[in-house]
């Protein structure tokens, strides 16, 4: 199986590594700057068991020939429509393409340029960052990767990408309902991504902070009823987890956006958190925490 990985950051640097360290026929899809870093160090893993190294297959877009079987885009929501043109000439009358963005818009862009039976959906969860080198750390032993059809059926052509993925090194997960496990992963994100960014900090120094936990409550709640008023079915178990582990004071957790942020980088503000606000005016919601991270955001996004 020949498979893309558009994009070789945090995500699609350690996922596309153990891809291609298990065998599997892997090129990245890099730009000219990614292109030269890891022409010249190779792909370097630094994981809680330690440090791995290989040469990568390199393709930037101009170079790239013949149609894969699997195109797994990787890169920041903002750059998609840059990313579409790249991976175009790799489509073929089987290419599966698989998503890991964050938020939900990126599945209908996706759909609507390369057709609704060529997208499947994916997501991830790794706590990971590049370093100053372009190394890829995995800071935890957590390393997840969920995938699977939009519409539940998950057919021989879904068969055939799980055999090639579940033998990664990876915990892979073959969903028969991916749509809510990524409704659940954009409840998530987007509540951490939203309190972290507008108290500029981590979530133990919100949740010791006066009105915190209440913060955080209460974004939770205004993403959860727009998600649900959007078609999400509410797995009360699974959303009890994902609040029980955000409202945790022990662990303190930051988001990629936070930390984009903290950086002086673009940040994914308009997929992450004004997509949410789109939806809830779509059902007249009243969101005024979610109001207020968007204000936060734009402003940063005019001052950059």
């Amino acid at each position: 199986m020949r498979i893309l990985m558009a994009g070789a950051g945090a995500t699609g640097g350690y996922f596309g590594a153990r891809l291609a360290l298990a065998g599997q026929d892997v090129t990245f899809l890099v730009r000219e700057r990614r292109y030269q870093q890891l022409q010249a160090s190779g792909l370097v893993l630094q994981t809680p068991q330690g440090t791995e190294t290989l040469q990568p297959q390199l393709a930037q877009a101009s170079s790239l020939t013949g149609h894969y079987d699997l195109i797994i885009v990787t890169v920041k929501s903002f750059a998609l429509d840059q990313v579409m043109e790249d991976i175009a000439p790799a489509v073929g009358p089987e290419t599966l393409i698989m998503p890991i963005l964050n938020g939900l818009r990126h599945i209908a862009t996706l759909q609507q340029r390369f057709g609704e039976d060529k997208v499947i959906g994916g997501l991830c969860k790794i706590n990971a960052t590049l370093g100053d080198n372009g190394e890829v750390i995995q800071m935890t032993p957590l390393h997840q990767l969920y995938y699977g059809a939009l519409d539940g059926h998950n057919d021989a052509r879904l068969q055939r990408i799980d055999a090639a993925l579940r033998d990664c090194q990876v915990d892979t997960r073959f969903s028969d309902n991916i749509m809510d496990e990524l409704w659940e992963k954009w409840l998530l994100l987007s509540t951490l991504g939203a309190v972290c960014c507008q108290a500029r900090g981590n979530t133990q120094q919100i949740l010791t902070s006066r009105g915190g936990e209440a913060l955080l409550q209460g974004v939770f709640s205004e993403i959860l009823s727009v998600i649900t008023a959007e078609g999400y079915q509410t797995r009360p178990a699974a959303t009890a987890r994902i609040l029980e582990l955000l409202s945790d004071p022990a662990t303190p957790m930051t988001s990629s956006m936070y930390r984009d942020l903290t950086q002086g980088f673009d940040i994914e503000a308009d997929q992450v958190i004004g997509d949410l606000l789109l939806r809830a005016k779509r059902h007249s919601l009243a969101t005024p925490l979610l109001n207020a991270v968007d204000v936060n955001l734009q402003v940063y996004l005019q001052q950059r």
